[in-house]
């Protein structure tokens, strides 16, 4: 378990982005239920796998709502690993398109 600063430097990502992906529905720390001093909230480490998984998807061009679908049916397990690979090859495929439809607009 760790606080969001940790999280932080552990995804090499800023708190406010973190903070934007909780209120989004991406990601989701807990409390400690026995610690009532405080409001901290604690992370583990599906949700350091989850913003690897967002950083690499945003990169390739998935929107957080294409992120949002995938993540939530991969750990509510209604997608395969076999699922998973198509929709990234699918999306993949949409690059590649997008590719082609501008090296010809540069024409």
């Amino acid at each position: 378990m760790k606080l969001i600063s940790q999280l932080a430097k552990e995804a090499n990502m800023p708190i406010g982005t973190i903070r934007f992906y909780e209120k989004s529905g991406l990601i989701s720390g807990m409390t400690k239920k026995d610690v009532t001093s405080n409001k901290y909230v604690y992370y583990d480490d599906e949700v350091t796998e989850k913003l690897r998984f967002i950083k690499m998807a945003k990169a390739v061009g998935f929107t957080l709502a294409e992120i949002k679908q995938v993540i939530d049916a991969w750990y509510q397990k209604e997608l395969t690993q076999a699922s998973k690979m198509e929709v990234l090859d699918l999306k993949l495929q949409q690059i590649d398109t997008k590719i082609k439809e501008l090296k010809l607009m540069k024409k």
